[in-house]
């Protein structure tokens, strides 16, 4: 049997339509969404398909919607008899990760996840804080370069793959970073359209409050191994996912170095589950040579079905 790791997408990644080819056509999905819809109290299924983007994109209604469209690929690609033999997310996606792993149940994740977004929101005041990719830097060069702001919170959010480094913080100390990056040879530094300074210390404040209600969620021991965001290892045990978890809000997002354990684990093919291609796109620049599928509607299922079906 091929093996596969499963790759679970973050905020950013949310489309109007996400999921409703799926919903449409199999009724276990459609009443996963309606699960959702009564879980939340809310009806999260419009919001994903009908919008307005507006809506969709707000914090505490993007993470539960791609929360929802992961799973709901992941429960049919399990209908097939596919399963991964390791799963990570980037951010938000590391509670997919970790409901794909058995550490999780949908309907625990998706009120935690609608409460991590809220929290996440009110962290800061809205407006002030924002993040930016900064293209042609390593790691090193920027986090001396950010040792030189004093004045204002800039921290480094997502470590995504070579030349690919999201930096976040006030508003003030992005503008200020992105100016001194540029001096230091940075090729760019684009602003990310997002509405808070994610994985920095700005989001301590959400970290109280989240704590209390991630200890009400049952957490279980992965079944198997899940790579974390903030550490970069593999973690099963369920203490450790909740401690990493909390960390997570206000930490960088360690995706290449997870990517390269994973792939030293001997994989035949990542697989990016849940809506839009970005995951595949930054493995792609860590690593041309290792498989990636991108599954996000019927057709791709399809195509990467019949893929792990072959000589297996």
């Amino acid at each position: 049997m091929k093996r596969v790791a499963f790759m679970f997408p973050g905020q950013g990644s949310q489309a109007v339509g996400m999921g409703k080819e799926f919903h449409d056509e199999y009724p276990m999905v459609k009443e996963l969404f309606q699960k959702a819809n009564d879980v939340l109290g809310k009806d999260i299924r419009g919001i994903m398909f009908d919008g307005p983007a507006e809506a969709l994109t707000e914090t505490e209604n993007a993470q539960p919607s791609l929360l929802l469209t992961s799973i709901a690929i992941h429960k049919l690609l399990q209908q097939e008899n596919v399963e991964p033999v390791m799963t990570v997310g980037h951010s938000l996606g590391e509670y997919s990760a970790l409901v794909a792993a058995g550490a999780l149940t949908v309907e625990d994740a998706l009120p935690l996840v609608a409460v991590r977004g809220k929290l996440m929101e009110d962290a800061f005041p809205k407006g002030q804080g924002t993040m930016a990719a900064v293209l042609g830097l390593n790691e090193k060069e920027i986090s001396e370069a950010l040792q030189e702001i004093t004045e204002e919170v800039v921290d480094l959010a997502n470590l995504n793959c070579p030349g690919q480094i999201v930096i976040s913080g006030s508003k003030e100390g992005i503008e200020k970073a992105a100016a001194l990056l540029k001096d230091k040879g940075a090729k760019r530094v684009l602003p990310l359209n997002v509405s808070g300074p994610f994985h920095s210390r700005l989001m301590k404040p959400a970290n109280e409050e989240f704590a209390a209600y991630l200890d009400k969620t049952p957490i279980q021991d992965a079944t198997i191994p899940v790579y974390a965001n903030v550490s970069a290892e593999a973690v099963t045990s369920s203490v450790e996912i909740k401690d990493l978890l909390l960390k997570q809000l206000y930490s960088p997002v360690r995706f290449e170095e997870s990517i390269n354990q994973m792939i030293n684990e001997g994989i035949d093919a990542f697989v990016e589950v849940g809506n839009g291609k970005v995951l595949s796109g930054l493995l792609r620049k860590i690593d041309k040579k290792v498989p990636a599928f991108a599954v996000q509607d019927i057709k791709s299922m399809q195509e990467f079905i019949s893929w792990y079906r072959e000589d297996s």
